[in-house]
């Protein structure tokens, strides 16, 4: 791992050398954010959204969890919990462009960094959709870009409340069964 912590901001060769603990490592404009193993609950909605994305998604598109590398700069390479992007937009090992829907699942670690950090990057990034669940309630923010190429909450909904996507496309998410089992 690097020795010279604050003489330059982190790059995405830094990366190659962090630690295969079981962490995800993560940069948004040379910091590194490390964040803890997800949790069941956390897990179980990624999940569910995964089978319930790809049951749906159409041809040419792909729906991936994490750990999957989004590089926006040498600087900047983050790993939502979930992303839908367009196949030609891949290459082996990363996407190198903005995903047409980043979800990301809080966690109690990952609340400040999701909803600010996180968001902030992807609106800069130009990510059409972005979604945001909060296991706790269950709960889902929609937020997606306007005119201005700025973020909009198009939707909040809770409990057995539905959403009916558009973007990137078609989809209806009930918040509560996203856990299916799990009280």
């Amino acid at each position: 791992m690097r020795q010279d912590i604050g003489e330059r901001p982190y790059t995405v060769d830094d990366l190659e050398d962090m630690p295969d603990d079981g962490r995800r490592y993560e940069l948004i404009d040379g910091m590194l954010l490390v964040s803890p193993a997800p949790a069941l609950r956390h897990q179980k909605i990624v999940a569910k959204l995964i089978v319930m994305l790809d049951a749906l998604c159409p041809e040419g598109m792909h729906v991936l969890p994490a750990p999957f590398a989004v590089r926006h700069s040498r600087t900047t390479e983050v790993q939502p919990d979930l992303l839908v992007a367009r196949e030609e937009d891949f290459t082996d090992k990363l996407l190198p462009v903005a995903p047409l829907l980043v979800v990301e699942v809080l966690s109690p670690s990952s609340v400040m960094t999701d909803t600010n950090l996180k968001k902030s990057l992807y609106e800069r990034m130009g990510v059409p959709s972005y979604w945001v669940v909060d296991p706790r309630q269950p709960m889902l923010d929609v937020f997606e870009l306007n005119a201005e190429g700025r973020y909009e909450l198009v939707s909040v909904v809770k409990g057995d409340q539905a959403f009916e996507a558009v973007r990137p496309f078609p989809v209806r998410v009930v918040p509560v069964e996203l856990l299916g089992t799990l009280k």
